[in-house]
């Protein structure tokens, strides 16, 4: 697991900075002009995805320290995952870069209150000496916000290269996500048998309940249906590199890093999964 806690941050800036490197300062503008869905995704996200979440932890009386785990996955804002899925489901992808980006910047608040709040309910001691919210929330903004800043430096000035780079970019993101998670599997194996049962039922059912909440929360209140793709999407594909990171700074002070870890893991494999399955479904009937 030291290969994992160490190549996570690694990977997580540079995802964040791939991230910022697709942004200008026009994509928060036109959120601030027409904010509707916008606020539809927000809230499926950083609201009802950890109550749902919560909800299903409590259903399945899942073990403390596995629940722990599947609330920072919650937590974590959507991917660039997202976005490609967005793309080829043709939904709404300035939507979605939108709220994968805002969501991600915001993250180092949100993040740090929902884990931290969510544990203390599921009474399990992560507050130690060592460790503090505001202690998290200063990595984050280290490894999320300032990477992502960087990156919009850079398009600013190197743009017409960026653009033309834009698919190198992404496809470098996805990679880095994917080498992180085959870590986690390869370090982890005997442990990732051992919690499957419980995690990867959590992480199915978690995955697939958003993505129907999101999707038909969207039809009531979103613009149209290329909104509802985008939303449905960013409710299932969540930043896996920022839970793995945020656990391993959690699960390196208390001992607990492989519980913490593996739902991770799992959601990591479902989602790819199942989002597949939605494109193919939402293809075929719209």
């Amino acid at each position: 697991m030291e290969i994992v806690t160490k190549i996570a941050p690694i990977a997580l800036a540079l995802m964040m900075l791939g991230l910022g490197t697709s942004l200008t300062i026009n994509d928060f503008t036109k959120v601030i002009k027409n904010p509707k869905d916008f606020l539809v995704g927000l809230i499926c996200q950083l609201i009802l995805l950890p109550i749902v979440a919560f909800a299903l932890i409590k259903l399945l009386n899942t073990p403390a320290e596995l629940a722990v785990g599947v609330m920072i996955i919650a937590a974590a804002p959507g991917g660039v995952t997202s976005n490609i899925y967005t793309k080829f489901a043709n939904g709404d992808v300035a939507l979605s870069i939108s709220l994968t980006a805002i969501i991600s910047l915001i993250s180092i608040i949100t993040v740090p209150l929902i884990v931290f709040k969510s544990a203390e309910i599921l009474e399990v001691s992560l507050i130690s000496k060592n460790i503090s919210m505001i202690g998290i929330s200063i990595k984050m903004f280290f490894v999320v916000t300032v990477p992502v800043i960087i990156g919009m430096v850079i398009r600013r000035f190197f743009n017409d290269y960026i653009v033309l780079k834009s698919n190198l970019i992404t496809k470098v993101s996805v990679i880095l996500f994917v080498i992180v998670l085959f870590g986690i599997y390869i370090s982890e194996w005997d442990k990732i048998i051992q919690f499957l049962t419980s995690a990867g039922l959590i992480a199915t059912t978690l995955n697939i309940t958003m993505m129907i909440i999101g999707y038909y929360v969207a039809k009531v209140f979103a613009t149209g249906i290329a909104q509802q793709k985008c939303i449905a999407l960013e409710c299932g594909l969540q930043n896996g590199t920022l839970a793995v990171f945020i656990a391993t700074q959690l699960g390196s002070e208390v001992g607990v890093l492989s519980s913490l870890i593996v739902p991770t893991a799992a959601y990591g494999i479902v989602m790819f999964a199942t989002s597949l399955i939605f494109l193919f479904v939402v293809k075929k009937n719209t």
